[in-house]
């Protein structure tokens, strides 16, 4: 059960990372292969000569009730910065 919620968790951030463009995509929880999946994100925007945003993204798989011997949760993260001025009119990954 445990690569189970892995697997979900996995799903979940990859789907966070795709979204994470302009703005953070977080999801309502949605259910993978049985396990309840929360993905979060939270962008933090500075500036180095060129404004950069860094999306911490998080994605949490479970099932069960919390203390009881089935629960089961995985948690996984990312870190993805994007530049968000242009550079020569280019929007790049960081």
């Amino acid at each position: 059960q445990g690569s189970r919620a892995y697997w979900a968790a996995r799903a979940g951030l990859e789907w966070g990372i795709a979204s994470a463009t302009g703005a953070c995509g977080t999801s309502p929880p949605t259910t993978i292969d049985a396990f309840t999946v929360a993905i979060t994100c939270t962008p933090t925007t500075y500036n180095d000569g060129v404004n950069i945003t860094i999306f911490n993204i998080t994605s949490t798989a479970s099932v069960g009730t919390i203390g009881s011997i089935g629960a089961i949760e995985r948690s996984v993260s990312a870190s993805i910065c994007r530049l968000t001025t242009p550079v020569s009119g280019i929007y790049s990954i960081c």
